[in-house]
């Protein structure tokens, strides 16, 4: 197919466990947002659907009603398939079947059972954005079979999420990208460490208020709160900790922010797909202390963009936090021009798109 030939007409299925806009959503609202930017750029032609709320400016976006869905991180590994009563994810999903013939490729951003097993009903190709590494069996089997009968239609984020599920072979990579011209670069850090994600207990951010207490230096937590019990509980137990909460910021708002902290401290329980947070902190020149897993292993250079620690190390991230001053914020700015700009994303991202319509026009 002639790229320049052909503008797709794509339909974007968003997360069903939050409003896209809302920060409940995670990195996937950052994700969608930054494609259908980019993609719309191009040329191309965009829809979303996702649960009522939702709001992206600058695309038509079709609402749908119903209960949200329950997030996979929060379920355990062998937990049966769950739709609840007047489920938001099987009404988007019923009506991307009933729109479907208007558009060239469905792009999947919900790490949910249901789409993977939608996929060789529909009669339009679906592209499938796995957000997140192995959580359940029932997923692990859905994105197994998914792949042996239509490998082009899934993506990762990196490598190391990608590992989790044993039966995927050379998976295609994206990676992930920011808006870099939307994040100033700062030299001239003030004496605060950053911590920015969901507040909720796979994220442990009580390993970074520990790390700040121990070592003394204020922690800038930005976020939005998702388990409110969680959040007291460590203000409770840290009533000493030098932390302060500073909210759920726009773009915008956060790089100001972010920028001015020495470095950020990454400490997931799980493996991250990738952590968007890690290039947006590179993009303003700010290092990254991360634990070893997940996404992040495959971004920071070792000593002179950040520090890997040992998974669950509190005693690492003070050790890095120590150190931090070696790495060199000019090299954690031009890591996030050369690596994570959209156009590069972009690049991969419409090979892949393209790659599945033209598998499907084969067959």
């Amino acid at each position: 197919m002639n790229n320049e030939a052909k503008k797709l007409q794509l339909l974007f299925a968003s997360t069903p466990v939050a409003a896209l806009g809302s920060g409940l959503g995670g990195g996937v609202e950052l994700t969608l947002k930054n494609f259908a930017e980019e993609l719309q750029r191009r040329g191309h032609q965009i829809k979303i659907v996702a649960p009522e709320g939702s709001r992206l400016q600058g695309f038509p976006v079709k609402e749908i009603e119903g209960s949200l869905q329950i997030a996979a991180q929060t379920q355990k590994r062998d937990n049966p398939i769950i739709l609840p009563e007047n489920s938001v994810l099987e009404q988007m999903w019923d009506y991307a079947r009933t729109v479907q013939d208007r558009f060239d490729l469905i792009v999947n951003f919900a790490y949910d059972w249901l789409p993977f097993y939608l996929t060789p009903f529909f009669t339009r190709p679906i592209a499938h954005l796995v957000s997140m590494g192995s959580l359940t069996t029932a997923m692990d089997r859905a994105i197994a079979e998914t792949w042996r009968v239509f490998p082009e239609t899934l993506a990762f984020h990196s490598h190391a999420q990608a590992e989790t599920f044993p039966e995927i072979v050379n998976p295609r990579c994206l990676g992930n990208a920011i808006a870099i011209e939307k994040y100033q670069f700062c030299e001239q850090p003030d004496n605060t460490l950053a911590w920015v994600a969901r507040i909720a207990p796979e994220k442990a951010l009580e390993d970074a208020v520990i790390a700040s207490q121990k070592t003394g230096i204020p922690l800038q937590i930005f976020g939005k709160i998702d388990r409110q019990d969680y959040w007291q509980q460590i203000q409770d137990r840290y009533p000493n900790a030098p932390i302060k909460y500073q909210g759920f910021l726009t773009t915008e708002e956060l790089q100001a922010q972010l920028g001015k902290c020495r470095a950020l401290l990454m400490t997931p329980r799980w493996i991250e797909a990738f952590g968007n947070v890690a290039i947006e902190a590179l993009a303003c020149g700010v290092p990254i202390i991360a634990y070893k897993r997940g996404g992040p292993r495959e971004i920071v250079r070792e000593g002179q963009t950040g520090f890997l620690v040992e998974p669950d190390s509190v005693e690492g991230l003070i050790a890095a936090i120590e150190r931090i001053d070696e790495c060199d914020r000019h090299a954690c700015r031009e890591q996030a021009e050369r690596e994570y700009s959209l156009k590069a994303l972009g690049d991969r991202l419409e090979a892949w798109l393209y790659e599945i319509v033209e598998a499907r026009s084969i067959t």
